[in-house]
């Protein structure tokens, strides 16, 4: 029990660290407007959950909290993608990888000519 919770603490310190590290700069003008983009979750689509960010390329792997790289995912999803790079991720559930980086692409491209960054 020791051991699981030191490890956890070291984990919690580490993802700490690369938060603090990365240049994370999205607003939360934006988050809101993901979230209505996408409608419900990015992976599943389920709409009755509430929405976690989670990043396409995961913080462990150089990703960042900005615009092109979130998206709204519902705990479950977002618990089982974890760190796993997204397209693989994406076969293993059974998903529909090219439906995902079709809509992501379309959101990505809405939300970039969209003036998202005005103040709350």
């Amino acid at each position: 029990m020791v051991v699981s919770r030191s490890r956890r603490a070291r984990a919690t310190r580490r993802r700490a660290g690369r938060m603090a590290r990365a240049d994370n700069d999205l607003t939360p003008v934006q988050w809101a407007a993901i979230r209505e983009a996408w409608a419900g979750c990015a992976y599943c689509g389920a709409t009755d959950r509430a929405l976690q960010r989670d990043c396409v390329l995961p913080l462990s792997r150089g990703g960042r909290y900005t615009l092109g790289n979130v998206v709204p995912a519902c705990g479950s999803c977002n618990a089982s993608k974890n760190n796993d790079e997204v397209t693989g991720w994406l076969r293993r559930k059974k998903l529909d990888e090219s439906a995902f980086l079709l809509r992501h692409r379309e959101v990505v491209v809405l939300l970039s000519v969209t003036p998202t960054d005005t103040a709350v």
